[in-house]
């Protein structure tokens, strides 16, 4: 059911097309695209592009998680942690990512280590926010049945803490896995010799927007699929909230 939109999209736009209402110069459609990316494919050009995305998108979107519950944990279960580290990603957050590529460049150069920090930054906002205050919100009654046990520091993350945090986490997974790629979209407009915005760029100074829909086409594929992913994983994981309210 949730493809039902994006299908609509797609038989309107080839509709459309078809009927004459937009030029092909203007936008290919998704039949001819479709058509496209099965050559390019075929002529072994578009796979390779395909995994360098893929590749920066999910090295960015690793370091980012990684870092962002790092951080959430340790700002939302001491003080003196919350102290150094919220304000820091508070100003994170109110500096778009695209305004440090100018810095980035200066400091990583041009090649795939900008990029790769560039989709970290933008992941870890989302990541840490969310994580956070999902902390923030664990039931006291949890809390006070933990100091009731006298469970140690590390027992109370393991058994309190992060399964607590894990709804606001998995939240903060969907927003992640959306912005590495439209992160991404952009980098790859800067000095890359492969990927899918590669190709795009190069498409556009040719005027060939059926393999610009190509990609348009696999960033929203990847995208959807990700988060796909990221939906079986938490109802799989948080089942047990579904068995609660039963």
């Amino acid at each position: 059911m949730r493809l039902l939109g994006p299908i609509l999209l797609l038989l309107v736009w080839e509709a459309a097309s078809r009927l004459g209402l937009i030029s092909p110069y203007t936008l290919a459609a998704p039949s001819t695209a479709l058509a496209t990316g099965y050559a390019l494919i075929a002529d072994g050009s578009l796979l390779p592009h395909l995994a360098a995305s893929a590749a920066r998108a999910y090295s960015g979107l690793a370091l980012g998680v990684t870092a962002g519950v790092v951080l959430a944990l340790l700002s939302g279960l001491t003080r003196s942690g919350e102290a150094l580290i919220d304000g820091l990603v508070q100003v994170k957050r109110a500096v778009p990512t695209l305004a440090l590529i100018p810095l980035a460049i200066i400091w990583l150069g041009i090649g795939e280590a900008m990029k790769v920090f560039l989709i970290f930054t933008a992941v870890l906002v989302p990541v840490y926010i969310n994580t956070h205050a999902a902390l923030r919100g664990i039931d006291i009654r949890h809390i006070e049945l933990a100091r009731t046990l006298r469970l140690t520091r590390w027992e109370f993350i393991r058994k309190v803490a992060l399964p607590g945090a894990l709804p606001g986490f998995f939240v903060s997974l969907r927003l992640a896995v959306a912005l590495c790629w439209t992160a991404l979209v952009v980098l790859e407009l800067v000095n890359t010799q492969t990927g899918i915005g590669y190709l795009m760029n190069r498409a556009r100074d040719w005027g060939q927007t059926d393999i610009i829909v190509v990609g348009i086409l696999i960033y929203a594929a990847l995208g959807l699929a990700s988060d796909g992913v990221v939906r079986a994983v938490e109802r799989r994981v948080l089942r047990y909230r579904r068995g609660l309210g039963a």
